[in-house]
């Protein structure tokens, strides 16, 4: 028999998609000051990335189950008190191995929060409404990318970026708080808002057995890999190099995506309702195919700015409609299912940069665009078939 799930608001939700995902991108502007105070190179501090991203990424596999089992909102509130305890922790770092641990523990700890986030979604939001639920959760991780990183510059650059870590590491902390709270004596001993045994490693064989979640494990690598690290990530690097500008310029204009981001969310109910899903996914993935095509052929960073918006825009409108086909993919185990869509989109992503990389070095960032430009219309015309 499976317990009703605990009614929280879809902003204190938000709020905490938020201070995961800010903590998250606490460590891009910081990089030059740690990597000053340690005396190592930037390339250096890259290690601090890669122990969050590993450990994110493989996290992955106990996230769900765990969900499944204790309830999601209750390990996720436990998540977000011990990832800002890690992030207060690294305030006091003496060498750059110890910085490193404590990041690799936050992300950890942090990949349980927004898939545990999007399972509660779907165990509290009826189907032709979680859309649109989604669009108003993703407005915290929208406003963490715009903003997390102007914040901790400005922080690093005027306290130290020890103050980064402290003030970051007290919110999150507090919103995970504020979430147990808010469950009340349930957050400690009442029942989990899954069916017990339905969690574990024959979760995942179920979920994989499923032809159409395998199709959607497959849709959820192919965004990491053509978006998540494909294209996204060089755009900047692509404005510095190809138009010569500073790296707070070219930061400027990538926040163009948030925006356009974050214009989706506002009206994403009224999408869902006149285009449907398949047309979100075609429409928004073919959008996403004229951008990168676009960008590739910009011949100034004005256009690129203009292009932020619209990939921002489609991205959410497309990205969206995956997220809500992964909370139905398996409703017995759903934290599971979402976990497991978490972690292709990871893999996508990790093997993404890798090739995308190698991409640039042969062809240029333009050919990398339009390489995934390509890509991007090939997989919204195929996606769009899906169940």
């Amino acid at each position: 028999m499976t317990a009703p799930a605990p009614q929280v608001s879809i902003w204190l939700v938000a709020l905490a998609g938020f201070a995961s995902g800010s903590g998250m991108r606490i460590m891009d502007p910081l990089l030059p000051l740690v990597a000053g105070d340690f005396g190592v190179t930037v390339s250096g501090t890259a290690v601090l990335i890669a122990a969050f991203m590993l450990t994110y990424g493989g996290g992955q596999v106990a996230v769900g189950p765990l969900g499944d089992r204790l309830g999601k909102l209750r390990v996720a509130a436990v998540a977000l008190m011990l990832f800002g305890s890690f992030t207060v922790l690294a305030e006091f770092a003496t060498s750059l191995t110890q910085l490193t641990i404590l990041r690799g523990l936050g992300g950890l700890v942090a990949g349980a929060v927004i898939p545990l986030l999007l399972a509660h979604i779907g165990d509290t939001v009826p189907y032709h409404e979680r859309q649109a639920v989604i669009g108003q959760f993703l407005i915290g991780n929208v406003m963490a990318q715009m903003l997390t990183g102007p914040v901790s510059g400005i922080l690093g650059q005027h306290f130290g970026w020890q103050t980064s870590f402290l003030v970051f590491g007290c919110f999150t902390a507090s919103i995970g708080l504020l979430l147990a709270a808010r469950l009340g004596p349930q957050m400690w001993r009442g029942k989990p808002d899954g069916p017990r045994g339905q969690s574990g490693l024959m979760a995942y064989a179920r979920l994989l057995r499923n032809p159409n979640a395998r199709r959607l494990l497959l849709a959820a690598y192919l965004d990491g890999a053509l978006l998540f690290g494909g294209a996204f990530p060089f755009i900047a690097s692509f404005l510095i190099e190809d138009f010569f500008l500073s790296a707070g310029e070219a930061g400027l204009i990538v926040a163009g995506f948030g925006l356009g981001a974050l214009a989706y969310t506002q009206i994403a109910r009224r999408m869902v309702r006149r285009f449907g899903e398949r047309g979100l996914l075609l429409g928004g993935g073919l959008g996403l195919a004229a951008g990168l095509a676009l960008t590739a052929a910009a011949p100034g960073w004005g256009v690129v700015l203009a292009l932020q918006l619209l990939l921002g825009f489609c991205f959410y409108s497309f990205h969206g409609v995956l997220q809500a086909r992964a909370t139905e993919a398996m409703p017995e185990a759903r934290g599971t299912a979402v976990s497991a869509f978490a972690m292709a989109l990871f893999m996508g992503q990790t093997s993404g940069s890798l090739i995308f990389a190698g991409v640039i070095a042969a062809a240029g960032y333009a050919g990398a665009f339009a390489i995934a430009a390509a890509g991007m219309a090939v997989f919204a015309v195929w996606v769009r078939r899906v169940p």
